[in-house]
């Protein structure tokens, strides 16, 4: 029995999810999507969140438990930063804190969303 080079998945690639994992993979997507989309309509970011901490739990001991947690701390730590920024708004160092936290939170969705598509861990 041989088995053709072309064949064998590239190393360092997971495996294809499992039935469970897949629909948590959707959940992941979902979360990341919801929170691309709260650049335009913040509230969809609360959804996320709030999707994000449910499905958590389910995710334990799966790649995708990486893509919950860092979900989850992107969206608090951002929130924290925003917040803090509109503290500060009233000098001008705020807006730029608010910036910086908006183009973070991309960078990390963006970064989330490769690697979920990679079927690889959020490091």
């Amino acid at each position: 029995m041989s088995v053709e080079k072309d064949s064998l998945p590239p190393a360092g690639a997971v495996p294809a999810p499992g039935e469970k994992e897949r629909g948590l993979k959707t959940m992941a997507l979902v979360v990341y999507g919801l929170y691309m989309l709260s650049c335009f309509v913040g509230f969809s970011g609360i959804i996320g969140i709030i999707v994000a901490h449910l499905k958590k739990g389910d995710a334990e001991g799966t790649f995708l438990d990486s893509h919950f947690s860092n979900q989850i701390r992107t969206f608090w730590i951002a929130f924290g930063l925003v917040v803090v920024g509109a503290i500060l708004s009233i000098v001008v160092v705020g807006w730029f804190v608010m910036i910086g936290a908006g183009i973070w939170f991309l960078y990390r969705t963006i970064k989330g969303l490769i690697r979920l598509s990679d079927n690889r861990a959020y490091d």
